[in-house]
């Protein structure tokens, strides 16, 4: 028989760990770990092997949209779910996928620590699997992006940039990091900077008339019109290059929202004409219908021997804590 403080204290952990409701006090959870958009697959080694694997692989490391070169949407690392115990259950992102006497998708929250967003796909047989998969890959991707943007955003705040010309002149606030400087700031433009270690991500910030976006139809192309005059005009180049949307690649173009107003969100690939230069961008055209204006809001990269997944995300992160006046 166990020795009776065992049993005392197994009753006290199971009492301690629910709250009045009787549900699990989430507040008693390990902090999450992993470096952002990396992804813990958790599935038996035969099926990751198999269609299995190969459905997750093809959703969840399909390549990120406007970058030059692809790149995957996670870092992903597999383990076997008899593995998945203490430590390795701490990750921010996991994808738990078995099979089941039934079929059923799950997004949880905080399950195992805090925070932390998990998708459980459980089926019959392997061929649902990839049914469910393939079917809900768009909305527990959704999940894991909005999580890693907080997390993101967490980390930036730690230590922000300390000026208000950009609120004053432009009406509008971000949080951005410390690290980056004003390049150039005139009474209707803003150029923020940060010096990689071989390049640089760089966040720009102006405005144009409502009349210069006409419609849903025309707004890729009238983007890329503004963004090239803009770029054209503002931004140095050495050797009278011009800095424009790379046209041998189309943009990116979806509905999006920022601080509860309408937004165009673009994205794509940037040159400069006649230089071997180039890179990512993410542009948000926000409807200020207020002020009579689009509020463009850009963060563009310029690493030319790096990954640039997560340089642009941290922008993308970044231009999301926009706050308009």
């Amino acid at each position: 028989m166990r020795p009776i403080y065992l049993v005392f204290f197994s009753l006290f952990f199971a009492f301690t760990s629910c709250n009045d409701s009787g549900k699990r006090d989430k507040s008693l959870l390990p902090d999450s770990v992993g470096n952002i958009n990396a992804l813990q697959i958790v599935i038996p080694n035969d099926l990751w092997n198999g269609i299995v694997g190969e459905a997750i692989r093809n959703n969840f490391a399909a390549p990120v949209d406007g970058l030059p070169q692809d790149e995957p949407l996670f870092s992903m690392n597999q383990m076997p779910p008899e593995a998945f115990t203490g430590f390795a259950r701490s990750n921010r992102l996991f994808l738990y996928v078995v099979l089941s006497e039934e079929d059923k998708v799950t997004v949880a929250k905080d399950e195992y620590a805090k925070p932390q967003t998990g998708a459980i796909i459980k089926a019959t047989s392997e061929e649902k699997l990839v049914e469910l998969i393939d079917k809900n890959a768009a909305k527990i991707i959704e999940s894991f992006h909005a999580s890693e943007i907080k997390e993101r955003q967490r980390r930036t705040s730690i230590s922000l940039m300390k000026s208000d010309s950009l609120r004053k002149v432009m009406g509008v606030s971000m949080q951005i990091p410390s690290a980056y400087r004003i390049a150039k700031a005139t009474d209707s433009f803003f150029w923020m900077r940060k010096d990689l270690k071989d390049g640089t991500t760089n966040i720009l910030v102006y405005e144009v008339p409502l009349t210069m976006i006409k419609s849903d139809s025309t707004a890729v192309g009238d983007i890329i019109k503004i963004r090239d005059s803009i770029g054209s005009k503002l931004l140095p180049v050495e050797d009278e290059g011009q800095f424009i949307t790379e046209d041998a690649y189309a943009p990116y173009i979806f509905k999006s929202e920022i601080d509860g107003r309408f937004a165009y969100k673009t994205k794509g690939t940037w040159e400069v004409k006649d230089a071997w230069m180039g890179g990512p961008f993410i542009n948000y055209a926000i409807r200020d219908e207020k002020n009579n204006r689009y509020l463009i809001i850009e963060g563009f990269t310029y690493a030319p021997s790096a990954a640039k997944r997560d340089l642009q995300f941290e922008l993308e992160s970044i231009l999301n804590t926009a706050k308009l006046e």
